[in-house]
């Protein structure tokens, strides 16, 4: 959960967003290096009088300032496609969630149970209890097992959204006609809160999702009372 005045990521829950938190620490590690040496050199060209003009070119500089920057540059890409095959990486998941997009809430199907659907809709603030979050409450939580390979299924009925969760790693469009997916693990228990990321409409703001990571017996449990009521 983000908290006003907040500068980093939320708290990663799971494995993928671990992997971004620590590729975001070393490549910001590599541009304060890179900005820090860029200020020494030209702090100390403004402050120095000296010059010398009998330097017109210099092999061995030139060589250094082409080599270095595709250093650098692999350095920075080698952990970042590392990261890009595990999060479009998907193997057995345990649990498929289908959800579509609208104007202005999202519908899920889980389509491992038979009829395990329902819509999710922005709580509005009048009717919050106390101590939930303004615009980032719904009434239907999307409840997953811990620990658990799963995956989501993204689409929309009438205009692109997008499916976020920062504290997941996951962000996905959903697009009309098209069929989109992602995969998460989440690594701890908790309620976790995100929201439609993409420009949709007057009430885009109103399109919260909100994903709850219970142990896999109180998941059995809530499956069961969402089966029997619809």
């Amino acid at each position: 959960m983000a908290h006003p005045s907040q500068l980093g990521f939320q708290d990663a829950a799971s494995p993928v967003m671990e992997e971004l938190i620590h590729f975001h620490d070393h490549a910001l590690m590599v541009v304060i290096l890179i900005s820090t040496l860029v200020l020494y050199i030209i702090l100390a060209m403004v402050s120095t009088t000296l010059t010398n003009k009998f330097i017109l070119d210099s092999q061995e500089v030139e060589i250094i300032w082409t080599i270095l920057p595709a250093l650098i540059l692999i350095l920075i890409a080698l952990p970042s496609l590392r990261i890009l095959y595990l999060m479009d990486e998907s193997n057995n998941p345990h649990l498929t969630i289908k959800a579509v997009g609208h104007q202005w809430f999202w519908s899920y199907e889980f389509t491992d149970y038979k009829d395990l659907t329902f819509d999710s809709y922005m709580v509005p603030p009048q009717d919050l209890p106390l101590g939930q979050f303004r615009l980032l409450e719904a009434d239907h939580r999307v409840v997953v097992p811990t620990e658990s390979p799963i995956r989501v299924l993204i689409t929309a009925e009438d205009v692109l959204h997008s499916w976020a969760v920062p504290a997941l790693g996951v962000k996905m469009d959903a697009i009309p006609g098209r069929l989109n997916q992602t995969t998460f693990i989440t690594s701890r228990p908790g309620i976790f809160y995100g929201q439609c990321s993409e420009i949709c409409g007057a009430n885009h703001s109103f399109m919260p999702i909100v994903v709850e990571a219970v142990p896999l017996e109180h998941f059995e449990n809530w499956s069961t009372l969402m089966t029997e009521d619809t």
